[in-house]
């Protein structure tokens, strides 16, 4: 048997190569781009990009969402800027005196958050859109609009830490209010009893391995969208605060330059599932999601206030990403290592403080007594 040779690309259907690349990831049909120029001609069409991000991101399917992508720039954008993740390489190694302190040219008030910077930016203009997925399946899609309680402008926001609990929230503007759920029909493993799974921690390991979180910010004025999450848990903690909750824990660092003297932030993203049935009774073991969280502290593990939270999310969306999965670790690992010497020093410190304060304290009970006698 012969086989043709196909002497052009010219000479098949652009139909089919339309077939073809529609079919492929968002990594293999960027690569296949590159390749030639009538793949790179096809590549763009919006209608691939659409495909691509609603296989990601369920939550792009809702007909608002899909309004607002096409007005920052269309999915193909909106691809490019969250597929890759923020990864931060400017995490220096502070020291604590000089961290501590306030620079010359900040303000107490400038540190607080009291700038005119943050007038130009509206709670309104941000948008949140969160999928969490388990071995590839979405298991819960939610958006939300606008970050909560950050009405006017002398709301108690601006002043307090910064929190968006996304199951409070966006469960009103959310087509799907229901529960969130895992159970071993979405390849949970089963539990018969927790005291099992403390000596195993079967149920832990598929949970951290097997979990997923994006969770992309959209500002609305200035058209960008960036994925705050790392994808992979970052770390977690079986059976707390109670004997039947996993508490995972992704994220990312943020830069914070001219907004905080630490220059860095954490975006601390908490997803906590508790059991509430094992296995036995008929009931197949089951997970709840009673938690999914947003918070940002700085190197102090101090909670950043609302004012300069809508600062750093705004830089946040435009900062160096990659899509090398190692890189986003390395950067996370990085800051934490940084924020333990931190601590580390000053606990030095105040131990020393501390001695000195008590051989100050015999020195002079010592110079008393010596006087009285």
């Amino acid at each position: 048997m012969s086989v043709a040779t196909i002497e052009s690309m010219a000479s098949l259907s652009s139909d089919l190569f339309y077939d073809i690349l529609r079919r492929l990831d968002g990594p293999t049909l960027a690569t296949a781009a590159c390749a030639c120029a009538t793949f790179c001609s096809i590549s763009r069409e919006e209608r691939l990009w659409e495909n691509v991000c609603s296989t990601m991101w369920r939550s792009t399917n809702r007909e608002d969402v899909k309004s607002l992508i096409s007005s920052i720039g269309g999915f193909r954008k909106f691809y490019a800027d969250c597929f890759p993740l923020i990864v931060n390489k400017e995490v220096t190694e502070y020291q604590w005196n000089d961290y501590l302190e306030y620079p010359e040219e900040w303000t107490e008030a400038e540190y607080y958050g009291d700038t005119d910077g943050v007038e130009s930016i509206s709670p309104l203009d941000f948008v949140s859109i969160v999928d969490i997925r388990y071995k590839d399946k979405t298991i819960c899609s939610k958006v939300l609009w606008g970050i909560p309680n950050a009405n006017g402008s002398n709301s108690w926001f601006y002043n307090c830490p910064f929190r968006i609990d996304l199951l409070t929230y966006a469960a009103r503007d959310d087509d799907n209010e229901g529960e969130v759920t895992l159970s071993v029909s979405d390849g949970l493993p089963p539990i018969i009893s927790m005291e099992k799974e403390r000596k195993d921690g079967k149920l832990w390991k598929e949970l951290r391995d097997g979990l997923r979180l994006s969770w992309i910010v959209v500002n609305r004025k200035v058209k960008q969208a960036a994925n705050l999450a790392s994808w992979s848990p970052l770390g977690g903690q079986r059976h707390w605060p109670t004997d039947k909750d996993f508490v995972i824990r992704f994220g990312s660092v943020l830069p914070a330059k001219d907004v905080l003297p630490c220059q860095v932030v954490e975006c601390i993203l908490i997803m906590k599932f508790r059991v509430i049935h094992t296995e036995g009774e008929g009931i197949e073991t089951t997970l709840k999601l009673t938690e999914l969280s947003m918070q940002l502290e700085d190197m102090e593990g101090a909670h950043v206030n609302g004012r300069n939270s809508l600062l750093i999310l705004k830089e946040a969306l435009s900062c160096h990403r990659s899509k090398n999965y190692s890189e986003v670790l390395e950067s996370c690992h990085l800051y934490s290592k940084v924020q333990s010497e931190l601590k580390e020093e000053k606990m030095r410190n105040e131990s020393r403080l501390d001695r000195l304060c008590i051989l100050s304290g015999i020195a002079v009970f010592i110079t008393f007594w010596y006087y009285i006698l």
